[in-house]
């Protein structure tokens, strides 16, 4: 195991992510959440066993191909619509947010600087007749690693490499690095 605390800050900061399902009323909400975790709890261990086994550098492969494959499945299989967005995109092509998603992410960015814990930070309504449903990412220690100010020479080569219009580093501890989102299939969207 070369990089156990590395291992366990991600998955800590991971799950850190995840808002639990005591108190949902709207079942779309409900079911949106377990999509989340269902998300998060396959992405976390390929990204802890790639970076216990081969360090953070093959780490960004995961991010870079099995975590969208991973949406992209997500989406077929449940019809809900699955994907990452940020402010500062690392992947230009997927990761950049509509009108209704910039606006939660900085919602989001706010109410963490104001001090609300990353769970806490997800958002679902009806819009355009379609429900949406949006969960923070905040930054956690590992997540420096490759999103921090100071970027270990190796990993910035392979985020160059992957993601050559990358915007996604500077962050800071705790500041919210993106989210992921999803968007009911309209039969399921309700009023």
């Amino acid at each position: 195991m070369k990089y156990p605390l590395l291992t366990a800050a991600l998955a800590a900061s991971l799950l850190a992510t995840v808002p639990t399902l005591a108190g949902d009323v709207d079942p779309r909400q409900a079911e949106a959440r377990a999509l989340v975790k269902r998300f998060v709890g396959t992405v976390k261990p390929l990204l802890t066993s790639t970076i216990q086994e081969q360090g953070p550098v093959a780490a960004i492969e995961v991010c870079a191909e099995q975590a969208p494959a991973l949406a992209d499945q997500l989406s077929e299989e449940t019809g809900w619509s699955v994907s990452r967005v940020s402010l500062k995109p690392r992947n230009a092509e997927r990761a950049q947010p509509d009108a209704w998603e910039r606006e939660q992410l900085e919602r989001f960015a706010a109410r963490a600087a104001d001090g609300e814990p990353g769970p806490m930070l997800n958002h679902g309504e009806v819009v355009d007749g379609r429900y949406r449903y949006m969960q923070a990412q905040p930054v956690g220690g590992v997540c420096l690693v490759c999103h921090g100010e100071t970027i270990e020479p190796a990993v910035a080569e392979a985020i160059r490499t992957y993601y050559p219009e990358d915007r996604a580093t500077g962050y800071q501890l705790g500041e919210i690095r993106g989210a992921i989102t999803l968007t009911a299939p309209a039969e399921d969207a309700g009023p």
